[in-house]
């Protein structure tokens, strides 16, 4: 299998209109225009009845002290975890590309509409979901694709990590509004093959090359 984008390079920095948030012209951040980048792929193994996608950073401060102070950054050597951008499931594998913008064209306050979406398959529940919780005016179900926003002062350089899956499931079984862990779950013993496109994304002025 193989999946590309023409969106940007593997392995190279993520465009800001690809991203939920971006440097504003005050020095501080704002939110972007939050494009689905474009994906496409090929190869897919024989008997392969559905897709799914799965878009995660691995980057994540395991602890939220630091997080977003001005004064000082989040330490590059504190302990990662995994949060979800993006997580669909229930793709026809007659499909062989989504473009860019297709499933998500700017940042929803209380989150976009799920979890039924384009070409017959459903998104879960992202992990701005979770982030937002406790936020009065943004609290809600954040379904679909919400990009990179990573903290501002965060001194590691974060990875956006694209994942397809090729299944032998002509439906994933989740059900209701579904997280990324219950599709990895979900997929155990069902994946055929898979392919990733990795990208980079930083709101640290310190790290930015722009």
């Amino acid at each position: 299998m193989k999946l590309w984008s023409q969106s940007w390079t593997d392995g190279q920095p993520i465009p800001a209109r690809y991203a939920a948030g971006r440097p504003d012209a005050g020095g501080g951040v704002t939110f972007s225009d939050n494009l689905n980048p474009h994906l496409a792929w090929s190869g897919l193994p024989a008997g392969t009845l559905s897709l799914a996608l799965i878009c995660h950073d691995p980057d994540v401060p395991s602890r939220g002290d630091d997080v977003n102070q001005p004064d000082r950054e989040v330490p590059a050597d504190l302990p990662r975890v995994d949060f979800f951008h993006w997580v669909m499931v229930d793709l026809p594998p007659s499909l062989s590309e989504i473009a860019e913008g297709e499933l998500s064209k700017g940042f929803t306050a209380r989150g976009k509409a799920g979890p039924q979406t384009l070409h017959g398959a459903r998104h879960g529940l992202n992990d701005y979901t979770g982030w937002f919780a406790g936020h009065a005016d943004m609290a809600g179900q954040y379904f679909g694709y919400d990009g990179p926003f990573p903290p501002f002062n965060d001194a590691l350089l974060h990875h956006y990590v694209f994942t397809l899956f090729a299944l032998d499931l002509a439906r994933c079984p989740v059900e209701g509004a579904f997280t990324g862990a219950q599709v990895r779950a979900a997929m155990t013993g069902h994946v055929l093959g898979s392919a990733s496109f990795v990208g980079t994304y930083t709101l640290n002025r310190r790290l930015r090359q722009d």
